[in-house]
């Protein structure tokens, strides 16, 4: 791709704009700010403080369409095998149609019997056992949603083995009055099962290994392997192969999103996805709101040569987001080879970080402003809270919008350097309504296709994950030296064999 004649217009394109500051571009065009916008159903997207115009605009679509980003984008709402690498479909679009394929329905029906059985069963918590993908989603969701939820239910997440987040996840409950949601698809993945079995055992221990297996359900490609362990096959529901871990919130993944805010607004949560995934078919680019993300993205990463961006919600319901897109983003685009198996030939993946305004402003927005490095911004704001404190909410947004003023503009120069603001730092401010379950269906769904569009313009499959597997196959053979059931691997480096050592020699002096 970075050899036709759309990337090679913008390479020099870029070199025009070299110099040339965001207050310039203002006092250009005094209808920048309203111009270079685009919005959908409450979702408004303004790009005007990015380092680019209207004919930057217009080459990324061109580029776009070099790359058949459209046929792609029909493809993959359509379920054709877009993941080369596995040959199958990445088709979560399905999940959020409003006239889903039969075993869809089925699902969903299934899910809101089992939810509102839980939510009148008289169960204290439900806990989501789950890493990744089929942590990630739900947890970001449940915390999102939580005006919505049920205030008389505990829903808590478990993914790390560290043995400290069970205790600080089960404490305070009533093991007897705890549901627990295995999420795995081969019901085999190492962290999931460990929590799995102590879950298991701590709920035996109140009400005997017999009856343990009513307090679990899952969520599983195998679900012989659930029934194996004690699950009721009523409480079992299933996963696809054609739907990723990172994509999978609209799947029965989400379970545990639903038992909390109830089916209704599950429900509304998808169409909102369904609506994003519609606009990403049919709008022009320039009105695409995901589109333009991903592209402007690309614009960022390769034309600019900033390899990172922070993503940085304004809404402390949004705590967990930056995380969530993060996996979304690293995951899909952290590759190397395009998905022909060639090189990629230009920077791919952009580091993904952040955490809720304003706490990050005490933190690390010292770097933002007058750090080395330029860093892309991309603002989440709300226009109405879920709380009744306005004059909260009115703070909190005022330092949105000043930050990222601030980036853009800099300050006048005072003559101390210490005291001085460039500016000339792009931002991107996505702005909602409200934060409701359709517009968080919104939001998830403009940053999968965002993805989607930089995947398509360096042409690398963003659906699959190989790169997580080398480290967990490494470590189930370094698993088995420290319990003593394998011995050491001669083969190994002398510094992972004098680690491993070093800690088995501590382990046994502390249990002595």
């Amino acid at each position: 791709m970075h050899d036709t004649g759309e990337w090679q217009a913008l390479s020099a394109h870029r070199e025009a704009l070299d110099g040339v500051h965001l207050r310039d571009l203002f006092d250009r065009d005094p209808q920048r700010g309203e111009r270079l916008v685009a919005e959908t159903d409450g979702l408004l997207v303004d790009y005007s403080k990015n380092r680019l115009t209207d004919e930057t605009v217009a080459m990324l679509a061109a580029l776009a369409d070099r790359t058949g980003l459209r046929h792609r984008i029909e493809a993959m709402l359509d379920g054709e095998p877009v993941n080369t690498t596995e040959n199958r479909p990445a088709w979560h679009a399905a999940l959020r149609r409003p006239d889903p394929p039969p075993e869809i329905r089925q699902q969903l029906d299934h899910m809101a019997g089992f939810a509102a059985d839980v939510r009148g069963g008289g169960w204290q918590a439900v806990v989501n056992i789950g890493i990744g993908g089929s942590d990630l989603g739900p947890a970001m969701a449940t915390s999102a949603l939580a005006a919505y939820a049920d205030a008389d239910l505990d829903v808590r997440f478990l993914s790390n083995v560290d043995g400290a987040h069970f205790g600080a996840t089960t404490r305070g409950l009533d093991p007897a009055r705890t549901l627990f949601i295995v999420v795995s698809k081969t019901f085999t993945t190492t962290e999931t099962l460990a929590n799995a079995i102590t879950a298991r055992a701590w709920v035996a221990d109140a009400v005997g290994l017999e009856k343990a297996g009513g307090n679990f359900a899952a969520v599983t490609a195998s679900p012989d392997k659930a029934r194996e362990f004690g699950i009721d096959a009523n409480a079992v529901f299933a996963m696809w192969d054609w739907v990723g871990g990172r994509y999978s919130l609209a799947s029965a993944v989400g379970l545990s999103l639903m038992i909390a805010v109830g089916p209704d607004d599950f429900a509304d949560m998808l169409a909102g996805m369904h609506y994003i995934d519609e606009h990403y078919r049919t709008a022009p680019w320039e009105e695409n709101l995901p589109a333009l993300l991903g592209l402007i993205s690309i614009w960022n990463r390769n034309f600019w040569d900033w390899p990172t961006y922070g993503l940085l919600p304004y809404a402390q319901e949004l705590a967990l987001f930056p995380a969530y897109i993060q996996q979304l983003d690293m995951e899909s685009s952290g590759k190397s080879v395009r998905a022909d198996g060639t090189p990629a030939g230009v920077g791919t993946g952009p580091v993904v970080w952040g955490q809720p305004g304003t706490n990050g402003q005490h933190a690390f927005h010292q770097l933002l402003h007058q750090g080395t490095d330029i860093v892309p911004v991309e603002f989440v704001g709300f226009c109405r809270p879920n709380h009744p404190h306005i004059e909260h909410h009115d703070l909190l947004m005022a330092n949105l919008f000043a930050q990222a003023e601030a980036l853009a503009f800099g300050a006048p120069d005072t003559g101390d350097p210490h005291r001085s603001f460039p500016g000339n730092r792009p931002s991107t401010v996505v702005l909602a309504d409200q934060l409701t379950p359709r517009s968080l269906g919104q939001l998830v769904a403009l940053y999968e296709h965002k993805v989607f569009t930089q995947a398509t313009v360096w042409g690398i499959n963003p659906f699959d994950q190989w790169g997580v597997e080398l480290g967990k196959t490494l470590a189930s053979g370094i698993a088995a030296e420290l319990t003593g059931a394998a011995t050491p691997d001669p083969t190994r480096d002398s510094s992972t064999q004098s680690l491993i050592n070093r800690y088995v020699a501590c382990r046994r002096g502390v249990t002595r």
